[in-house]
């Protein structure tokens, strides 16, 4: 099965959020009263019953204008994701698309995903004891469907497809836009499978981590720890084997008990 790849294309986005209201109806994420904080942005970050965030950012342009920057804000699925690393049961795992999806009855909500994960996506549920996030829409992937917030899109600033393909069009996308735009995700964690084309450096963004990295603690106990933790049982079986051909089998029966 080829990879698949998800590309938000900023400089076709209007930010009419038709993609966040279809992750909402997809997923059967109920509605939760928000407030007002002076922003078209709503709700102001990503929760348990909003996996897609469509980010609104104004600022002030060099002749003293105003102007929109958007950002769609979900799981980027990173090819080595740090929240299938340290997820104890399984829950968070790699679908044959490459995209990271979760089973939430194996999840215990440890909320290790969420203090591991670079782009402060997954989001914990108190009244569920659960965690949740964007699975790339896996039950319609399962279906043969694209995801139901690039299906929404009205412009073409979402599309999906095999990577291969994508990546041709990220290609001819770059030609058409010269020098005007920036692609990320590419060269974080092995690589994500949500990509981005953005008008500014991704620096410029509020939300969006220029230079994600993994937290110091997952990385000793991904370089050290774990490799180290999978040789134990090898050496106890190894030492049991020894311990065998030098001592013979246990005798189960002492002397003073009768034995021969």
């Amino acid at each position: 099965m080829a990879e698949k790849i998800k590309l938000y294309d900023a400089t076709k986005c209007i930010g009419c959020r038709a993609c966040q209201l279809a992750c909402k109806q997809w997923n059967d994420l109920p509605a939760h009263q928000t407030k007002n904080t002076g922003s078209y942005q709503n709700p102001a970050d990503l929760q348990p019953n909003t996996w897609l965030l469509m980010r609104f950012q104004e600022r002030e342009t060099n002749t003293g204008e105003v102007e929109w920057l958007f950002h769609h804000n979900a799981c980027m699925h990173c090819t080595d994701a740090a929240c299938v690393n340290v997820c104890p049961t399984n829950a968070l795992f790699h679908t044959k698309y490459g995209t990271v999806a979760l089973d939430q009855s194996k999840c215990t909500g440890c909320k290790e995903c969420v203090a591991a994960c670079p782009f402060n996506i997954p989001r914990f549920d108190p009244k569920t004891n659960k965690v949740s996030k964007c699975d790339m829409c896996f039950s319609r992937l399962e279906r043969g469907m694209e995801p139901a917030c690039v299906k929404a899109c009205p412009t073409g600033a979402l599309q999906f497809g095999d990577k291969n393909k994508m990546l041709r069009v990220i290609k001819e996308r770059f030609l058409a836009l010269g020098s005007k735009g920036h692609l990320y995700g590419d060269k974080f964690l092995g690589g994500t499978h949500v990509l981005y084309i953005l008008p500014e450096k991704p620096d410029v963004y509020e939300a969006i981590p220029a230079n994600p990295k993994l937290p110091e603690p997952l990385v000793v106990w991904k370089d050290l720890l774990k490799p180290l933790s999978l040789l134990v049982p090898g050496i106890a079986l190894v030492g049991a084997f020894l311990h065998y051909l030098i001592k013979g089998p246990k005798n189960t029966i002492s002397k003073e008990e009768g034995g021969v």
